[in-house]
């Protein structure tokens, strides 16, 4: 495994991280299984966690915190999200800070999390969605000021919402946060434009989630793919999703260096930007574990690989089923 500086916090996490989302509220999600995969992780070199409250309320969490506790000895980072008030992600235009992110549900938000890991101290909290809009809040900065000085939280981070990775950059002005965790893949490439380059002037580490776009880069759907009741990406690969998501893979499958597989050439190409400092692939399967975390041996791909995977990103906007 190799390890990158994770910006001015001058922590060294693991270049391959573990997303737990799915290790809480997907379908098909065990905590045996789950609990096998983690540690499995550490085993094979991974150092950092991300989880949220949203995941399963708590329960994820709570996995994350069992892990924590089997390898004492180990500097295991972890991070997770305070969920907004409201429920909703992603935020709206609209929504104002007293909607999301009031002082006191920061503050109750962040010791739950707390009890859950079992920690007197997070390494990471992060917003779990943003607007821009709430740069200048006080709520939000006071909050997050209170919780450092008791000793509660390390550092601060924002979950960028799903393809606005420019609805963050006045917040990272203000000097409070240290992370940013953004969508960035080979379809998604839009964070390279503005928010790279504040990250680097900043010195803001950078966390690039949804390294598969929620499994299309894997190569494993298909048109007539379907998914169980309960399973999230059923809402997210609606019709006119999965038609344009299968056609646009498919398309990549001839830039693929030989021997290699769609989903390891996926994460070579993120790991190609050094502003990123970890990426965090859901591995529910211990066999995804271990193809993951392959990955991490320093191995570049080829110039002319990254060039002909560049001529596939696909600029897109939200809608009412890309949260």
């Amino acid at each position: 495994m190799k390890y990158r500086r994770f910006g001015r916090t001058g922590w060294q996490v693991s270049e391959i991280g573990y997303g737990m989302w799915g290790a809480s509220g997907w379908k098909g999600s065990a905590d045996e299984q789950s609990e096998k995969s983690l540690d499995l992780a550490v085993e094979l070199g991974v150092n950092f966690f991300d989880t949220a409250w949203g995941y399963g309320e708590g329960h994820s969490e709570q996995l994350l915190g069992k892990l924590l506790k089997r390898h004492p000895s180990l500097k295991l980072y972890a991070a997770s999200k305070i969920p907004p008030k409201n429920f909703k992600w992603p935020s709206k235009p609209h929504y104002s800070i007293e909607t999301c992110f009031p002082y006191d549900h920061i503050v109750e938000y962040t010791n739950k999390t707390l009890t859950n890991l079992g920690v007197e101290c997070i390494d990471l909290m992060q917003f779990h969605v943003w607007e821009d809009a709430w740069a200048d809040k006080e709520e939000w900065q006071r909050a997050i000021e209170d919780l450092q000085q008791q000793g509660k939280i390390d550092h601060v981070g924002i979950s960028v919402n799903r393809w606005e990775p420019t609805n963050v950059l006045k917040t990272l002005a203000t000097g409070k946060i240290d992370c940013v965790q953004v969508i960035y893949n080979i379809f998604d490439q839009a964070p390279e434009d503005l928010l790279f380059p504040t990250c680097k002037a900043l010195d803001i580490a950078v966390i690039a989630r949804v390294p598969f776009d929620e499994g299309t880069l894997t190569g494993s759907l298909r048109l007539d793919t379907t998914f169980e009741p309960g399973d999230w990406r059923a809402s997210y690969f609606v019709p006119e999703n999965l038609k344009a998501s299968v056609e646009r893979a498919e398309r990549i499958r001839q830039d693929i260096p030989a021997g290699a597989s769609m989903a390891e050439t996926a994460l070579r190409f993120i790991l190609e930007e050094p502003i990123v400092s970890t990426t965090i692939p859901g591995m529910r399967k211990e066999s995804n574990v271990r193809a993951n975390t392959a990955v991490s041996d320093g191995v570049k791909l080829p110039e002319e690989v990254v060039q002909s995977l560049r001529q596939h990103r696909w600029d897109r906007t939200p809608t009412e089923w890309s949260q």
